[in-house]
């Protein structure tokens, strides 16, 4: 199938036929003029005013043919000179990508890749405003991450949803420009003209670059010729975006437990080894609740174990809901569970495991079938020194709980020399 040529290839083929043409008459009409002088020596003197004539309107067409071969020529230098800028433009765009993505490998979050990204559109696209926005964790909206030289009457969005933008519906780069009666995302709340376009990366959304430029006549063109150069950018960043969200995911799987969504127990010790320290410093308590469920066994027996893991996650909701954004809550193993309570007293933490088992006592309605837990209560340093034996002794407060009949709270021994009871037990309330 044959190929239809550019308007820049048929120019220059028009004018390389306007120069074979040009040379060819040239060459005419030189021969034009040196036949009338060469006959000016063989015919009459009466002939010689003719062929005159004749020289004179040949040299006139060669002179005429030599100033379009001129302006040819001109055009022809001028155009080739355009190339050579275009050429030395465009290896230099290629140098600053591919800068550009050797300086994203190096970013661990979106504000370093963000910052990547602003550094290289600013010399790549002087006097265009631009804005990124990424994907939340639930990738139900996009938030902004970075926004620089927008011009005065438009603002980046806050936050933007996916069904409000044409560029991510469609998976392609959308032109809102209301000047030139385009159609415009829902979310495009502005006279200024902008180009949108989505980032992605191994077959997924991953964030979008917004590119506006402050003259609004023309608007349209302007955008539709820095298209390209835009589509690179995001290409080369959508992959950064895409590396980051990995790592991102695979620290959170190294972190967390799978089935809870709650904190392993690797994290566990060293935010417990870290609070601990922290409270030393500080002169606060550290609080430690070890839970674990009542007859949990028995549970997955009788009903599956898919009724078991529904109920530890709705367990671990129950816990993250009745506490503050500072603690921590981790799975320790199986059904138990592990609650780092800084800067909370012994006596506060018993009211908060307290809370805890009846929140847990509660869940038996939904799910139409006994669930309570024992609780084990120890602290930093009423009853224990350090980070190494508050565990040991939460986990013997539990066990206590749990022969004292379980669904209650226990709390250890105070060290010798505070002024507390012995052994304290709350027991379940009675309904």
């Amino acid at each position: 199938m044959a190929t239809v040529p550019s308007p820049e290839q048929r120019r220059l083929l028009n004018d390389d036929r306007l120069l074979d043409r040009a040379h060819l008459g040239a060459m005419v009409a030189q021969s034009v003029v040196l036949v009338a002088v060469l006959l000016t020596l063989f015919v009459h003197d009466r002939l010689h005013d003719q062929l005159a004539a004749i020289a004179v309107f040949g040299l006139i067409g060669v002179f005429a043919l030599q100033m379009i071969l001129r302006r040819v020529a001109i055009s022809i230098r001028q155009r080739q000179q355009q190339q050579f800028r275009q050429t030395r433009d465009s290896r230099e765009q290629i140098q600053e990508l591919f800068a550009m993505t050797d300086m994203l490998q190096a970013a661990e979050t979106y504000e370093d890749a963000g910052a990547v990204l602003m550094a290289t559109a600013r010399r790549l696209l002087p006097g265009y405003g631009a804005a990124l926005l990424v994907f939340n964790n639930s990738r139900d909206r996009l938030d902004l991450a970075r926004a620089w030289d927008m011009p005065e009457g438009f603002d980046a969005p806050e936050m933007l949803s996916p069904s409000n933008c044409w560029a991510l519906k469609r998976g392609k780069p959308h032109i809102n420009a209301p000047g030139d009666a385009t159609l415009c995302c829902a979310h495009h709340a502005s006279h200024i003209a902008s180009v949108e376009l989505p980032m992605m990366a191994c077959g997924q959304l991953h964030g979008l670059l917004i590119i506006t430029h402050p003259e609004t006549e023309g608007a349209f063109d302007r955008l539709m010729e820095m298209r390209r150069l835009g589509r690179a950018l995001a290409d080369s960043m959508s992959l950064a975006l895409s590396n980051i969200s990995l790592r991102e995911k695979l620290r959170t799987q190294s972190l967390r437990d799978p089935l809870t969504g709650l904190y392993n127990r690797r994290y566990m010790e060293d935010a417990l080894e870290r609070f601990v320290s922290l409270g030393s410093r500080n002169g606060a308590s550290t609080a430690v609740v070890m839970l674990d469920l009542d007859n949990f066994k028995k549970l997955n027996d009788e009903y599956g174990h898919a009724k078991g893991d529904a109920v530890l996650r709705d367990v671990a909701a129950q816990i993250v809901g009745a506490l503050r954004p500072t603690d921590v809550v981790c799975r320790y193993g199986g059904e138990e569970l592990v609650v780092i309570l800084p800067d909370c007293s012994l006596e506060d933490a018993l009211d908060k495991a307290e809370a805890l088992r009846d929140r847990i006592e509660s869940l038996s309605a939904s799910h139409e079938c006994a669930i309570s837990a024992s609780l084990g209560v120890a602290a930093v340093p009423e009853t224990a020194t350090s980070a190494t034996d508050i565990l040991p002794i939460a986990d013997a407060a539990l066990y206590a709980a749990k022969k004292a009949g379980k669904n209650c709270v226990m709390a250890s021994d105070k060290r010798a020399g505070r002024d507390a009871p012995r052994l304290t037990a709350i027991k379940a309330k009675t309904h």
